[in-house]
């Protein structure tokens, strides 16, 4: 963990946020500046920058961060949702630790 990452602070319990699904590997909480009605981040605890820094050992987490967002889904019993993920400075990712945005109406 990276102690001046915002997200690595957020499941260190150093930032408070509103909690909407965790599990020994993940954190789902709200963005802050939202897109849409229903806008949450999907932080893996594990501190990796980015996409390009993902590694195979990441095989296993990688996956469970896809079907996070589908639990999550059916939680909130949503039919539909968007799943994105921006990769890099260019790919115009702000915070550096890899995160996937899920957003429905």
């Amino acid at each position: 963990m990276s102690m001046e990452c915002i997200f690595c602070r957020i499941v260190n319990k150093e930032v408070p946020t509103e909690v909407v699904y965790e599990d020994e590997d993940i954190l789902v909480f709200p963005d802050i500046r939202p897109k849409a009605s229903i806008h949450l981040l999907l932080v893996p605890k594990k501190h990796i920058s980015t996409l390009q820094e993902v590694e195979e050992s990441d095989t296993e987490l990688m996956g469970r961060l896809l079907l996070t967002a589908q639990k999550v889904a059916r939680e909130k019993q949503l039919k539909g949702y968007k799943l994105a993920m921006n990769v890099g400075k260019d790919g115009e990712q702000e915070i550096n630790h890899l995160h996937l945005h899920f957003l429905a109406s």
